[in-house]
């Protein structure tokens, strides 16, 4: 590397870190759990873990690694290959069926990340001719989707019904409107109004697409995700999640949409076409997921969501008592608001030395002044942990009051 451009991209790292913006990446020596092993200045020690997307708990769910492992004497490690040659087995085609089923969609297509998933849908679906109207926070993954179309672009206001219909009038006569949201929005944990939006969606002849992914799992009655819980599950054109949150932890993503959608997909989306199939182990270990959140007998998927919901009313009502500002809501997400980057990085040093992770979100992440700790529940936790996050948040407080 050129001398020049080595001292100029250091340049641009002093100013990350002097700006209070670095982002450490720690060392986890144990299992995803509702405690973990974390390297911290050198040193291993066991904190709760209230930063992972682990929502039910399931990253190291006894059952879940004992279909892993099976999986991985039955299918190999591996597909060495993209779909439409010989990267196909049909542990894919049945978890793609069980996903169709559990989220009310016609068909659904597997890929190696969300972040794929919505990278491969607009150029496939939309040209010069079309436009997308895109809420103004919605997920990285989207924005660079959106970027490699040719359609018109235009943004709504976060949640903003007036400022939608406003755009889809502006979008006027375009051939394929399409409507994008998160249907829960990442740093903040709100949730997306998606009746009225499939209202507006519908008055103006656009298509609806929904990513999903903070909800799958243990938002709705059963679990199926935001349109489940605002009861538009047969009104949403094309749902995006992933499999490495709530589903399990581990990675891979999905479109699950109109039959049409998807077998367009398989023909055109680059990311489908050009990146090897999700490994299979992975495909089975979902499957035995979605076994566990759909067995009625056990009752087993509708006991994590409750667990879930009672240590998030516990952590966001307790926190609320000890005078911090969390943004409302009900959801796990419970953004425990800074402002100050440099403020929320101390913070999150102040936790760890008490037994609690969480990490502080600063810019470019969320806007500058808008700088928090995101805490993440689970149904991992014990009403015990949650208190004890709660302490160490009012003694990081103590400690830097000084």
């Amino acid at each position: 590397m050129l001398d020049s451009v080595r001292a100029d991209l250091r340049a641009t790292l002093d100013e990350i870190r002097s700006a209070g913006l670095h982002k450490p990446e720690r060392v986890i020596g144990t299992p995803q759990s509702a405690s973990v092993d974390v390297t911290a200045g050198g040193r291993p020690g066991e904190v709760l873990n209230f930063c992972a997307n682990n929502y039910l708990g399931l990253a190291d769910n006894p059952e879940v690694v004992a279909a892993a492992k099976q999986a991985l004497d039955r299918w190999g490690y591996g597909m060495a290959s993209v779909r439409f040659i010989c990267g196909t087995q049909e542990v894919h085609k049945e978890l793609e069926s069980r996903l169709s089923h559990f989220l009310g969609q016609e068909d659904t297509i597997l890929y190696s990340s969300c972040f794929d998933a919505n990278g491969g849908v607009f150029e496939t679906l939309l040209d010069e001719r079309d436009a997308v109207i895109s809420d103004a926070l919605n997920h990285a993954s989207i924005i660079d989707g959106i970027r490699l179309s040719k359609a018109r672009r235009f943004r709504y206001a976060n949640r903003d019904m007036a400022d939608l219909e406003a755009q889809l009038k502006e979008a006027g006569e375009a051939r394929r409107k399409l409507v994008v949201t998160d249907g829960v929005f990442s740093m903040d944990g709100y949730v997306a109004p998606l009746e009225q939006i499939c209202d507006l969606a519908e008055r103006y002849g656009a298509m609806v697409m929904v990513d999903d992914s903070h909800a799958v799992g243990f938002v709705g009655p059963g679990g199926r995700g935001t349109p489940e819980l605002h009861g538009v599950m047969d009104r949403v054109d094309i749902l995006t999640g992933t499999l490495g949150k709530a589903l399990g932890g581990a990675s891979g993503g999905y479109v699950a949409a109109r039959a049409e959608i998807v077998a367009l997909l398989r023909q055109r989306s680059r990311p489908y076409l050009f990146s090897n199939s999700l490994a299979p182990v992975i495909a089975a270990a979902s499957i035995t997921v979605l076994d566990l959140l759909e067995d009625d007998t056990t009752g087993h998927g509708a006991a994590l969501r409750a667990r879930l919901y009672a240590n998030t009313e516990l952590f966001r009502r307790r926190m609320t008592e000890e005078g911090f500002e969390i943004l409302p809501g009900d959801h796990p997400i419970a953004p425990v608001m800074v402002g100050d980057a440099e403020q929320a990085g101390r913070i999150a040093e102040q936790l760890l030395e008490h037994g609690v992770y969480a990490v502080g979100f600063s810019y470019p992440v969320v806007p500058h002044g808008k700088a928090r700790i995101r805490v993440q529940l689970s149904a991992a936790h014990s009403a015990e942990d949650v208190e004890t996050a709660v302490g160490a948040f009012v003694a990081a407080r103590a400690s830097l009051a000084k």
